[in-house]
């Protein structure tokens, strides 16, 4: 598959929602009735961290339960982890960080894949080989908005998913910037509500995120 049409996907799928609720999950049973929540709150996109041994079965639960969910695997670190995650059925794969083995696997794979990156170097590798949405992570101990902006002035054509550190008190902060396509973050559905099956709350979440507004929507065009 072209990066052209693999990036189209991913403006695509980063369209759905302002907000991707990055999800750590420790009991595969708890993947469906959160998906449902996250879905019915408005957020349809979710990312399933590859950090426990529940990660893979529950991301598995949620593609085959509950079709209206956008399933992302993230903390892909390795062209196996990729294969991993296609082969689950996935939407897209979503890194921390990159590698050039890496880039180079998801470029000649057919799965949407959205790198991670920290500083300029990052960028040149990605914008080198064609990838030109990208995970900005660690966004806030990296420096935040201040570091966006610099990294974003000689990359006129890259847009980012700001992840790592953001809220829901500066989320919609980030969301103001015109290049910043939407962002990620674990506020959502935090570990002890998916622990105490707090659906109810996650999905109030879920709303109140969904309500948020990007200021630049000229990524879409």
């Amino acid at each position: 598959m072209s990066l052209e049409t693999l990036r189209a996907r991913l403006d695509a799928l980063f369209a759905l929602a302002p907000v991707v609720p990055v999800i750590t999950i420790e009991d595969p049973s708890a993947a469906v009735p959160l998906a449902r929540a996250l879905v019915a709150g408005g957020l349809p996109v979710v990312e399933i961290t590859l950090r426990t041994e529940a990660a893979v079965d529950a991301a598995r639960a949620i593609i085959a339960e509950v079709k209206e969910a956008v399933v992302g695997i993230g903390t892909v670190l390795t062209p196996d982890g990729l294969q991993r995650a296609e082969g689950l059925g996935a939407a897209f794969a979503i890194s921390p960080g990159l590698s050039i083995e890496l880039l180079h696997a998801a470029a000649s794979g057919n799965l949407p894949f959205v790198p991670g990156i920290q500083s300029a170097s990052d960028l040149i590798a990605c914008v080198t080989r064609g990838y030109e949405l990208v995970k900005f992570f660690p966004a806030v101990p990296a420096g935040g908005l201040a570091t966006l902006n610099a990294l974003g002035g000689p990359f006129p054509n890259v847009r980012f998913c700001p992840t790592g550190g953001i809220g829901e008190a500066d989320a919609a902060q980030w969301l103001a910037h015109p290049r910043v396509v939407a962002v990620g973050g674990s506020w959502v559905a935090p570990a002890a509500d998916i622990k105490a099956g707090a659906w109810s709350k996650i999905e109030a979440r879920a709303r109140a995120a969904a309500a948020l507004r990007r200021s630049g929507e000229s990524w879409k065009s």
